[in-house]
């Protein structure tokens, strides 16, 4: 008697199926496709607005480009390194006017961006508490940052004016302060008044970054700091200041971007020639392109400005992270 072994009938997919699985992958690389098609205007106009004059800039620093070849600048000469080599030349005219520019706004940077951070920070942690008319304190707080920057420098041009000016008021005629009126838009009082104004419209924007970032601790830690009987010092060197690391990484960084290369404010101060005490880099890269008329050095010191905030900021970046990491260990 012989047995057939029984075989289950094989199952067939359905037709629809492989038609379905392509339309799925199809549907799926929409889905990974879609927001990069989306951000591609936005991508292609922040190339045409800042990469294409960037090159063009530095084009340009290769350039003998003056006045004579405005109209064309594509024919001007090429001179190679030159611009450079005149611009780094510091026992030379150009080249010492130009590294004076750099101390005198590297030093108005650190000056403006620590007190800028000083001030924003401890505005931030005083209005940490609840009190009475807080809300009306935060909104005048952020009037300076909240205001045009030409509206807001004019009104200290006005208040620093020699004869009728606020300023002078103040310090001369009512606390008596001073011997005699000064002059802040001229000399050496100059760096003074640049540095009053850029801390002033600054700081307000510290004090938005680091009071977000306060929204993010717990209040438990001070509350249990407070009962170990951590005072008001030691609960913002133990608890506030190591949780505000990475906000005050990234707000130092963009203050000190911001404040290197602020042109308005200076422009906006003293006009188109700046005070030998606040001649910022900014102002002076301006004045060696449009007032002398010699495009090819503008550009050239324009280069190396970059070429030095790439590398400020790589370094910064470097050594943030690593602190960060041994913090983490």
């Amino acid at each position: 008697m012989t047995t057939t072994a029984y075989k289950e009938p094989v199952a067939q997919a359905p037709s629809g199926a492989a038609k379905r699985e392509p339309r799925r992958r199809t549907g799926r690389l929409r889905r990974v496709c879609l927001p990069y098609l989306l951000l591609l205007p936005a991508l292609l106009l922040e190339l045409l607005v800042h990469l294409v004059p960037m090159v063009i800039g530095i084009v340009m620093s290769f350039k003998e480009l003056t006045q004579f070849y405005i109209r064309d600048w594509s024919t001007a000469p090429w001179s190679g390194l030159g611009n450079y080599k005149v611009s780094v030349n510091f026992s030379a005219p150009v080249g010492d006017a130009l590294l004076h520019s750099f101390f005198v706004t590297v030093g108005f940077t650190l000056l403006s961006v620590g007190l800028c951070w000083l001030i924003g920070t401890a505005a931030a942690i005083y209005m940490q508490d609840t009190f009475r008319g807080r809300g009306l304190l935060r909104a005048l707080f952020l009037v300076p940052y909240a205001l045009p920057v030409y509206a807001a420098v004019i009104t200290w041009v006005f208040m620093f004016q020699h004869d009728n000016g606020l300023v002078n008021h103040v310090l001369h005629d009512q606390l008596h302060l001073t011997g005699k009126p000064s002059f802040w838009l001229i000399g050496d009082n100059s760096f003074y008044a640049l540095l009053t104004v850029s801390v002033w419209k600054g700081w307000p924007f510290a004090f938005l970054i680091v009071m977000a970032g306060l929204q993010n601790i717990p209040r438990e830690l001070y509350e249990a700091a407070a009962l170990d009987g951590a005072g008001m010092w030691q609960q913002i060197r133990r608890i506030t200041l190591p949780s505000l690391r990475p906000v005050n990484q990234v707000l130092v960084l963009v203050l000190f971007l911001w404040t290197f290369n602020d042109f308005n404010t200076p422009y906006v101060l003293f006009g188109k020639s700046a005070p030998e005490a606040a001649d910022l880099i900014s102002v002076h890269i301006y004045q060696a392109s449009f007032v002398t008329w010699n495009f090819g050095t503008g550009s050239a010191m324009s280069v190396l400005l970059l070429l030095f905030l790439l590398v400020v900021t790589g370094v910064y970046l470097i050594f943030t992270s690593r602190g960060r990491r041994a913090a983490d260990v």
